[in-house]
């Protein structure tokens, strides 16, 4: 089921069937750097706890959810978009993306998150959009910025393990509905 088309981009629910698509995405050491230290996500994890979360997910909050990126020239599956909500409404979302590596530069998660924001400001009653990186990733951070929002704050946590970066702390941008607008 198509949730929002762009001029390069279809982003759809994700499906049962997306469980390999969702392995060899987190199976790549550079698309896990700043999440894991590189780590992959188990097939396991994938299978009984990550995909089934985002299937519930699509009901919790409707126009909520993490959205499967598919390129509309190839048909490949790129990664995933989302606007996922803390709370049980979608007035406040937070913009999330992983793609895989061979759709970085492309601007397929600037034009994707873009379509999102949009889609969140005229269809879902949002009225604050952010996003939250590790201080160091800074392609992230570009993309952030690129579509549309702004730096709020720096704040740290506190992680068991750490990964290297971690100590430059977390970075969160934001776009709000009455900036939007302007």
């Amino acid at each position: 089921m198509i949730y929002l088309e762009t001029h390069r981009l279809l982003l759809r629910r994700c499906t049962l069937s997306d469980v390999d698509n969702l392995v060899e995405l987190d199976a790549d050491p550079a698309v896990m750097a700043y999440l894991t230290g590189g780590v992959p996500t188990p097939r396991e994890v994938i299978e009984r706890e990550t995909l089934p979360w985002i299937l519930r997910e699509y009901d919790r909050v409707p126009g909520c959810g993490r959205w499967a990126v598919v390129e509309k020239s190839s048909g490949d599956f790129l990664g995933w978009l989302a606007l996922e909500s803390p709370g049980d409404t979608a007035v406040e979302v937070e913009l999330g993306y992983r793609l895989r590596r061979s759709a970085w530069g492309k601007g397929y998660a600037t034009e994707g998150s873009r379509a999102l924001i949009h889609q969140a400001f005229t269809e879902l009653g949002t009225q604050r959009v952010y996003a939250q990186t590790m201080a160091v990733n800074s392609a992230s951070r570009r993309v952030m910025e690129k579509a549309g929002l702004r730096y709020a704050r720096t704040f740290y946590l506190e992680f068991d393990d750490p990964i290297p970066g971690t100590e430059f702390g977390e970075v969160e941008y934001e776009l709000l509905r009455s900036d939007w607008a302007n």
